[in-house]
């Protein structure tokens, strides 16, 4: 080794050394800022706000228990019962629209379950046009079950979330292989045994993935049980909030909600965790099931019947409603929308820009703080958004009290609010929500990018930022789209936070589909409504073809 290349090793370890540490204390930021927002809530049980809680307990804290565990409880059930029922129709039977279902039962994951909520009241409440019909044909002495039920919101729930169990469930049933189940026959099991004895065993991490994936949506849900008027922890936090305007309050609250998600996750690992099982090898897949005479047409039935009730049904109401509330395709509406956008795609390039440098952070530096960091920066996306608005907004309150005292001192007047109520409040609630949908696809693509390429483009004299630059961004860019389309429609639809947190006279499609159910206006409420399902459908589309893909 000469001693120009010895110098030029040295040189090149330092900038090594001094790299590691940057990417190791970006990763620390981020994992900083999620922290953050969760320590606050938290926090707030230093000064308990005794008066409200003794008025909460005699007044509405049992209910919000007793719903909460009844939501949790007849969602997990219904999901259960719809996502592997109809996981293991399409992936193991052949009966006549098979190849359609495949796809089709995926599409209700693009309808928010607040749109889906009020489509459902409009319909089938007691002054809606099903109720008046049938009352109209057999007698105005007719009564229906009550829609705005526990039931009710359970049903709509169920309908909304299944996609998470059917998605997951039935690629574990797909890469059973032709051995499997042939060893299952050779020991005698029939189809039933084979079903709950084997195949069912073997799908049982995807089936608690997508069980955990519901369940959080569903504690996290504020649009539907608002519309039902079905008081969850989550109207809680709103009423403690804007009712009361106890922001303390509203944090203790957001604390029961986290001990509930809390509790979830930790039933999801006990679940996933414990019993082993492995594919020895996915082989030839095996033969799907062919169905015949009256199994065939029950197949069709039920398929036909949840993609109905899930998608064609809304679609078609939203589209009618639509056609009729035109007259608010005015400059109200194109604000909306381009708040929306704004809000979308504004969010898309912070949190995909952050999660490029956390993914980063964690491949070229392994130390173990970095891969917690990771992991911690991640957690968010388990985090109800009416939880993370309280943590935002206490934590911008405190920093604002704390720039106005400076003011003070400085200038002799204060400033008043800056951070609070702003839009930056909201880009950080959904940087720490939506770092996780960011971060799958981006890290997946780095993943796949050889260590070789930027290696190479080192040793010819590049820079860190001409390397991102001209390998790492072109190379990624189809995992940095595909996470930003993912994040901005997952904004545009996100409705608690954005309630909570934005900026005065700022609202988006989202706030005002609240604002116009809770007044039982549903058919204005159907143009902003359709077009945030057209919107909805980019990330289904893209699931469904990567599912065809695989």
């Amino acid at each position: 080794m000469t001693a120009a290349t010895a110098v030029n090793a040295a040189r090149a370890a330092r900038r090594g050394l001094r790299r590691v540490p940057a990417w190791r204390l970006a990763a620390l930021g981020l994992a900083g800022v999620t922290a953050v927002p969760l320590l606050v809530v938290f926090a707030a049980w230093l000064t308990p706000e005794t008066e409200i809680w003794r008025h909460l307990a005699r007044t509405v804290l049992g209910g919000l228990v007793n719903n909460t565990l009844a939501l949790i409880a007849g969602v997990g059930a219904g999901v259960l019962v719809l996502g592997v029922g109809l996981a293991w129709l399409t992936a193991r039977c052949e009966f006549p629209g098979r190849r359609f279902f495949d796809w089709a039962l995926m599409l209700p994951l693009a309808v928010p379950a607040y749109v889906l909520a009020f489509v459902v009241l409009g319909l089938l409440d007691f002054s809606g046009p099903v109720q008046t019909g049938l009352r109209g044909m057999l007698g105005q002495d007719l009564r229906l079950p009550e829609v705005r039920s526990a039931g009710g919101v359970i049903a709509v729930m169920t309908l909304a979330f299944y996609p998470y169990v059917y998605m997951l469930t039935r690629a574990a049933f797909l890469g059973l292989g032709r051995g499997t189940l042939e060893a299952a026959r050779l020991l005698g099991l029939g189809p039933w045994a084979t079903f709950f004895r084997v195949a069912l065993p073997t799908a049982r991490p995807a089936i608690v993935a997508g069980l955990a994936l519901a369940l959080m949506e569903t504690l996290a849900d504020f649009g539907t049980v608002a519309v039902f008027n079905f008081d969850t922890f989550t109207t809680a936090i709103y009423k403690a909030w804007f009712g009361l305007f106890n922001l303390q309050a509203a944090a203790q609250l957001a604390t029961f909600l986290l001990l509930f998600v809390a509790l979830a996750l930790y039933a999801e690992r006990r679940l996933r965790g414990g019993a082993r099982y492995h594919e020895g090898g996915r082989g030839a897949p095996a033969p799907r099931v062919r169905l015949r005479g009256g199994r065939a047409t029950l197949a069709v039935t039920a398929a036909a019947l949840v993609f109905g009730l899930a998608f064609v049904v809304p679609m078609v109401q939203l589209l009618i409603w639509a056609v009729d509330a035109m007259g608010d395709l005015d400059r109200r509406y194109l604000n909306l929308l381009w708040h929306t956008l704004g809000l979308g795609g504004s969010a898309a390039l912070v949190t995909v820009s952050a999660a490029l440098v956390l993914a980063h952070a964690r491949r070229v530096d392994g130390d173990p703080l970095t891969r917690g960091a990771a992991g911690l920066a991640t957690l968010g996306y388990a985090l109800p958004g009416s939880v993370l608005a309280v943590g935002v907004m206490l934590a911008f309150t405190a920093l604002d009290n704390g720039l106005n005292t400076l003011s003070r001192l400085v200038t002799g007047e204060a400033h008043g609010p800056l951070l609070a109520g702003s839009l930056a409040g909201l880009l950080l609630a959904y940087l720490v929500r939506f770092m996780a949908v960011a971060y799958g696809p981006v890290g997946s693509a780095l993943e796949r990018l050889r260590p070789s390429l930027p290696e190479a483009a080192r040793c010819l004299g590049a820079g860190p930022l001409e390397v991102l630059r001209r390998i790492h961004l072109p190379l990624l860019r189809p995992g940095l789209l595909t996470a930003a389309l993912l994040v901005a429609v997952e904004v545009m639809k996100e409705m608690p936070a954005t309630l909570l947190l934005r900026p005065f006279g700022w609202d988006t499609l989202a706030v005002r589909i609240y604002e116009l159910t809770s007044e039982g206006l549903w058919e204005r409420a159907a143009l902003p409504a359709v077009t945030l399902v057209l919107a909805g459908l980019l990330p289904v589309v893209l699931l469904v073809r990567r599912s065809a893909g695989n």
